[in-house]
């Protein structure tokens, strides 16, 4: 009788007290200050410079460890039956949301990159450099070829998008084994397209303090390709859980919101290179 009058009778679910987001908010700011702390050596402990990159490394892995606390509470809640059916609906709008700030985000980069090529001589009398009569990318500036490297990263973001899409149909179908194989197929590329873009940025002739062009450049593409690499490690979380058959034709929205991930990596990578390879090549 008491569990019975205990027994929610809505289908929300009430979250239990969690750490996570104190955890979380400490990591960020760990995070954030080992940045800040990286790109300026000088503003405490000058003893410390030799460290170098290995100051963010803490408020990585705090990050990392409360992204995976954090999941894997959430994970634990779906398999106990919290998520029905009207926080399934709660959880679309909520990574619907999330992937529209996304989109803002990488808006603020074009945006960024065409007032600058549109209007480049104004804003370089603003920052008080050199002008180089409205030619954008400025004179010096040796881009890459669109269609080198940056196509055949085209290609492999496009392939792994078919392959993503191609585990979802194969999972609601109940296909698991070809669910295995497409996921394995999409890690694979991701990690492909990583590496290229790793190669690319090895050989390119300007650096990220070059100039407007390089560090706008950077930024957009860079970014991206951390988003690329999310995305990669989601993916292959996923697939992890579908080799262990935590994924039903059903209940799989963890995979679903992976997927929707991984398509606005495809598409905004469209965009940066029709506009920053192409168009700005």
């Amino acid at each position: 009788m008491s569990a019975e009058n205990h027994a929610p009778n809505h289908d929300y679910h009430l979250v239990d007290p969690s750490p996570w987001p104190f955890v979380g908010s400490w990591s960020g700011f760990v995070l954030a200050f080992g940045a800040v702390w990286y790109f300026h050596p000088d503003i405490m402990l000058p003893g410390l410079e030799s460290l170098g990159a290995w100051k963010i490394l803490p408020g990585v892995l705090l990050v990392l460890y409360t992204m995976y606390g954090w999941w894997r509470d959430v994970i634990r809640e779906g398999n106990e039956g919290h998520h029905k059916p009207v926080v399934q609906l709660a959880m679309r709008y909520g990574m619907s949301l999330f992937i529209a700030s996304e989109v803002m985000f990488f808006v603020a980069f074009f945006w960024a990159y065409f007032d600058i090529a549109f209007y480049f001589d104004e804003v370089a009398q603003v920052l008080r450099v050199e002008a180089t009569g409205g030619e954008w990318p400025p004179v010096g500036v040796e881009t890459f070829n669109a269609w080198d490297l940056p196509f055949m990263n085209t290609l492999i973001l496009l392939l792994s998008g078919c392959t993503v899409t191609w585990a979802h149909h194969a999972l609601r179908e109940g296909h698991r084994e070809q669910v295995i194989n497409a996921l394995t197929i999409t890690v694979l590329l991701g990690l492909c397209f990583t590496a290229l873009q790793a190669y690319e940025y090895g050989h390119a002739t300007f650096g990220f303090g070059d100039g407007i062009y390089s560090s706008v450049f950077y930024m957009a593409t860079g970014f991206h390709g951390f988003h690329v690499i999310v995305g990669t490690i989601f993916l292959a979380v996923c697939l992890f859980r579908a080799k262990k058959g935590a994924f039903t034709p059903t209940s799989h929205f963890g995979f679903e919101a992976a997927a929707w991930y991984w398509h606005f990596v495809d598409v905004v990578w469209l965009f940066l290179f029709v506009a920053v390879y192409w168009m700005g090549g």
